[in-house]
């Protein structure tokens, strides 16, 4: 999956398992009664205040671990333990 800021939150969820907790430690409520909630990850980053910076950072991440599932010992992994997910 291609992650961009327009990415939908339904499809992060479907592609990107680990998606959930790593949105979910950043402040962003990705889940509300076993639903996605609707929009793009940039409305639901948008609505918690987050910065273009922050946005571009969540991407990166998100893009790290939809091309690295379950990988150890990068930069991600230190802060965001895969192994749990």
């Amino acid at each position: 999956m291609n992650i961009t800021k327009e990415s939908t939150i339904e499809d992060l969820i479907d592609e990107v398992p680990a998606s959930v907790k790593y949105l979910m430690e950043e402040g962003i409520r990705c889940i509300v009664c076993g639903e996605p909630i609707w929009g793009s990850l940039e409305e639901a980053a948008e609505e918690k205040n987050f910065k273009a910076e922050d946005i571009a950072r969540f991407v990166r991440d998100l893009q790290y671990l939809a091309d690295n599932p379950g990988e150890d010992g990068s930069e991600y992994s230190k802060r965001i333990d895969v192994k749990k997910m």
